[in-house]
């Protein structure tokens, strides 16, 4: 079960209003108390801080704002993330370097022109803060289409309280350090809907998240490598992060994007509460609802919907249907442990988007896989109330 901690206090007052306004929008009581909050720095209307364990990055405004606090604030995070991606990169091009940065600039280059503007302005402002060329953040933001996890949401009698439990697993690899630079990311963009993303040091697209609208989102890689013209998958779930209001609007996008290679998504709406999920190529998508099949994971679930592979699929399946009906968020954890994730597991988060709440676990430096470490609690709602 996560470890409870003592509630931290807002003693001013507009924090309090928005901390109970927030609260009046979720409808419904936060179940846990997140550990204590320190501020670490802000710049502009940004600000970082640490929460317990966790990093925390709040970010405000337009896409050149948000970049430039994002570079600033995590300024040393962003240098070592990148530094130790370039040399994992120099080492898998087998010393052909220029090969490996112009791969990386074709994929870009077939990819920008179906990216909204306001991402390369965060990129470029990004890359300003945080003192490093913008081709270096450019390339790196590149990486997760080169890489091809499991993940579940759950609700209605599938859980002990009919909450929606949107489970995730990240199975990268544990060696590039990333999670040495890991932070969740609580976004305010100007004109879209907020939302909180677990993320890296330096990157602006999203594997893992959920916005205020009580939407969830998650990804598991496919095949397809090489088909590259099309929006990048992380960049199709930031967009559905801050574009989509209900599950319907989330799926449309999907559907009319240009998209690239294979991927397979979960994407749920507490408010339904329901999920979907998606089997996306460039040429061709399907959508599978709660309570029915798709081959290879061809064994339905009532009120959810299952996403791994081989083995790892009939592992959540017998899990879920010795469990179902008396699901919590300590029993979804459970289900998360080896070996249904991996060895390599850099992170895993159990998402409730309806009452914005957020359970994660990183990797540790050596390599042990998250979903054996301590999970931290976060509320996002009470986190976007005020600074500590």
């Amino acid at each position: 079960m996560p470890r409870k901690h003592r509630p931290g206090y807002f003693g001013l007052l507009p924090a309090l209003l928005v901390a109970v306004a927030w609260l009046a929008l979720l409808g419904t009581a936060l179940a846990d108390a997140m550990p204590p909050r320190v501020l670490a720095a802000r710049e502009g209307r940004g600000y970082l801080e640490q929460v317990g364990p966790q990093l925390v990055l709040h970010l405000r405004g337009t896409p050149a704002e948000m970049g430039r606090q994002h570079g600033v604030l995590l300024r040393q995070h962003i240098r070592g993330n990148f530094a130790n991606l370039m040399r994992k990169a120099q080492e898998l091009a087998g010393g052909n370097v220029s090969f490996g940065w112009a791969l990386m600039d074709t994929v870009w280059g077939l990819q920008s022109r179906y990216l909204p503007d306001r991402f390369e302005q965060e990129l470029r402002a990004l890359a300003d803060g945080a003192g490093l060329p913008y081709e270096q953040l450019r390339r790196g933001n590149t990486i997760p289409e080169f890489f091809h996890c499991s993940g579940f949401a759950l609700f209605g009698g599938a859980t002990k309280d009919g909450r929606l439990y949107h489970w995730r697993i990240l199975d990268y690899g544990v060696d590039w350090g990333l999670q040495e630079h890991a932070v969740v990311i609580i976004a305010e963009p100007k004109g879209l809907i907020p939302f909180a993303n677990v993320g890296y040091a330096g990157f602006i697209g999203s594997v893992t998240g959920m916005n205020l609208r009580k939407l969830g989102f998650g990804e598991m890689g496919g095949g397809g490598v090489g088909k590259w013209s099309g929006t990048p998958m992380a960049f199709l779930v930031r967009r559905g992060l801050e574009e989509a209001r209900t599950l319907d609007q989330a799926t449309k996008l999907f559907a009319e994007s240009k998209r690239t290679c294979e991927y397979h998504y979960v994407v749920s709406d507490a408010k339904v509460p329901g999920a979907v999920r998606i089997w996306a190529t460039p040429e061709q998508i399907e959508f599978v609802g709660p309570n029915k099949a798709k081959e290879p994971m061809g064994t339905p679930i009532r009120d959810g919907v299952l996403l791994s592979a081989g083995g790892r699929y009939r592992l959540l399946v017998k899990r879920v249907q010795e469990k179902w009906g008396s699901l919590d968020a300590a029993g979804c954890l459970e289900l998360m442990r080896r070996p249904l994730a991996m060895e390599s597991c850099l992170h895993a988060a159990l998402m409730a988007p309806g009452t914005g709440e957020l359970w994660v676990a990183h990797a540790t430096a050596a390599g042990g896989p998250a979903s054996e470490q301590p999970y931290t609690y976060l509320s996002i709602p009470e986190l976007m109330a005020g600074m500590p």
